[in-house]
């Protein structure tokens, strides 16, 4: 599907540049708000939140302009979490949730996405839909004047109420009393509940990236850095350390002894005690084609499965509900509990960790290092002047085939272009780390030859 504005996750780009400017801004706010009011008798109500960059100011206020202008109701929730917005639009009841970030990016980019009544990203065909009204003079004769111009206000208890959502996610029978827990908040939108999440729960909080300034998100901080919660970890004898990214709908998790566990170590562990306690339905993880192999080994250990799709946390939680299923994630650290939340949720998956290690008063590396055994994996990347599909490329496709037969099952072979440039992917996963090193690059040769 052809896309002018929305990419894998909304919006995004240099801010006040290129597409992401605020004209762009206000035509999203017109163009949601005119949808709504095809669906609703009431005013439109738009529930909008943000990260902490400079640039959120700018956003915020032409969003709200064009929701306004449209003869919507804003209610500004101010910087929270990507998921708190998730949830709040579904407990406050409104049409849309409008979430201004750029994630992981650097404070110079900003990007929108939206979120659906129901708390879920919009499917490619509505955001289709969008732009097609974006692009169209239609919204510029619907325009309401007079008292059915729209109004905006401050939701001032939004923080609070996230707070409380994602606190009774933890177990009631238990608390954090006297656990020492790292809370890396990478500077950006849960720098205020992030820290007050784990304290109210009895928690010994050592916070960190919680003073931003609207330059520093994700600077030297956070989910892209662990390196400095683990630092903290080490320092304070924690228990845990928690690294979230931007805008916190993912995370990175540091062990007791200063080592990073990625997103599948923690869906393995999470995965395989849910199917103990008969929670995980079907016994079915969803994960990407990227998961590692030992993920799908651990599964099987307890009788599970791994289900796979495509790169990126829609398509999990896409998967998710089409299966009725309720765990999914991504090794970057997506996590998705579908009996908590709509979407990756980095503090909500934090607390179902912490219920695991606390629960069974052992050290998270001793049970990440029996519940899976990573796999050795390469990821060898070539940059071409542009793409080909792969049916398209005969040598390449020999020398695909030619790795998994030498592989068998003791390995995994998965090749594809990137969704953003002329950029060939190629992981190799197998015994030994150097063998499969040649095989990835065996295939980028092939794929050389046929895109002269």
């Amino acid at each position: 599907m052809s896309r002018r504005y929305f990419g894998t996750d909304g919006v995004r780009g240099l801010a006040n540049a290129g597409a992401m400017t605020p004209e762009l801004a206000f035509r999203i706010g017109l163009a949601v708000t005119h949808q709504a009011a095809q669906r609703v008798s009431h005013r439109p109500r738009v529930l909008i939140g943000k990260d902490t960059r400079v640039s959120g100011y700018l956003f915020e206020t032409a969003l709200s302009a064009g929701v306004c202008a449209m003869g919507g109701k804003v209610l500004l929730c101010g910087p929270l979490p990507t998921p708190a917005i998730a949830h709040l639009t579904t407990s406050m009841r409104a049409e849309v949730g409008v979430v201004i970030s750029a994630s992981h990016n650097a404070y110079q980019d900003n990007g929108i996405k939206l979120f659906a009544s129901d708390g879920f990203k919009l499917p490619d065909a509505e955001e289709a839909a969008l732009e097609d009204l974006m692009d169209s003079a239609k919204l510029d004769t619907k325009r309401p004047t007079g008292v059915r111009v729209g109004r905006a206000e401050r939701l001032d208890d939004a923080p609070g109420r996230y707070v409380a959502y994602a606190k009774a996610t933890f177990p009631s029978d238990r608390t954090l009393d006297g656990v020492k827990v790292v809370v890396d908040a990478a500077h950006g939108a849960a720098y205020k509940v992030a820290p007050l999440v784990f304290s109210e729960l009895g928690a010994r909080v050592y916070a960190l990236g919680d003073e931003p300034n609207g330059e520093n998100i994700n600077h030297r901080c956070g989910a892209l850095h662990p390196d400095h919660a683990a630092r903290e970890v080490k320092k304070r004898k924690a228990l845990m350390g928690i690294a979230l990214d931007g805008d916190a709908d993912r995370l990175i998790v540091v062990d007791e002894k200063g080592q990073v566990v990625d997103g599948d170590a923690v869906m393995a562990l999470c995965a395989t005690r849910m199917i103990r306690k008969r929670k995980l339905r079907r016994k079915t993880l969803v994960a990407t084609v990227m998961s590692n192999l030992g993920l799908e080994r651990a599964l099987e250990a307890e009788g599970g499965k791994l289900l796979r799709c495509g790169v990126g946390d829609r398509y999990v939680v896409e998967k998710l509900r089409q299966k009725n299923l309720s765990l999914g994630g991504e090794q970057s650290g997506h996590l998705i509990f579908m009996n908590h939340g709509t979407t990756g949720d980095g503090l909500v998956a934090a607390l179902q960790l912490l219920a695991i290690v606390t629960e069974e008063e052992r050290p998270l590396s001793e049970l990440v290092g029996e519940v899976m055994t990573r796999v050795p994996q390469v990821l060898v990347n070539e940059t071409f002047e542009a793409r080909k599909k792969l049916s398209q490329m005969p040598k390449t496709g020999t020398a695909i085939r030619a790795v998994e037969k030498k592989l068998g099952k003791h390995g995994r072979v998965l090749v594809r272009w990137s969704g953003t440039e002329p950029k060939l992917r190629v992981m190799v996963e197998g015994p030994k780390e150097d063998k499969i090193l040649v095989m990835a690059e065996t295939i980028i040769e092939a794929a050389k030859k046929d895109m002269v």
